[in-house]
């Protein structure tokens, strides 16, 4: 199988960073706050290992950063990077997928902090004000 991340495709390239499971549900709970290992292993129910190696992977590729909060003993915790920061909208998308597409009763749900309004997310073309898929669209390659 061809290495996502050298395809010509930015969707490829994007899941060749955080195209499974665990690294998006890390990124959910980074938005929601959660910095340090135990609380991501909590969260979640994942293996140490395996939140060991999606935490340093989503480190390499720049979308948390590692920060020390503590020498003694030493402990880091993973903050969000602009890019990271920037991955909220994606989650956002492939949740509104969800409620429409995947039975959605009892499920976890989304708030505005400051409006208490529950998020409705719609992803839109910048250039039209089009919503993403209400029209069709052409692929090209690079140029």
């Amino acid at each position: 199988m061809k290495n996502l991340s050298k395809q010509p495709c930015l969707i490829a390239r994007s899941l060749a960073l955080v195209g499974d499971a665990w690294s998006m549900l890390i990124m959910r709970d980074a938005h929601a706050g959660l910095t340090r290992f135990d609380e991501f292993r909590k969260s979640l129910g994942i293996a140490p290992t395996m939140l060991t190696a999606r935490l340093s992977a989503l480190t390499e590729d720049g979308l948390l950063e590692k920060r020390r909060y503590s020498e003694r003993p030493p402990r880091d915790e993973y903050v969000l990077t602009a890019a990271g920061q920037d991955f909220l909208p994606v989650l956002f998308a492939i949740g509104a997928w969800g409620r429409k597409h995947r039975p959605s009763d009892g499920v976890t749900r989304f708030f505005d902090a400051e409006t208490g309004t529950e998020i409705d997310a719609v992803t839109i073309d910048r250039a039209t004000g089009a919503p993403i898929g209400t029209r069709r669209i052409r692929i090209a390659g690079p140029e």
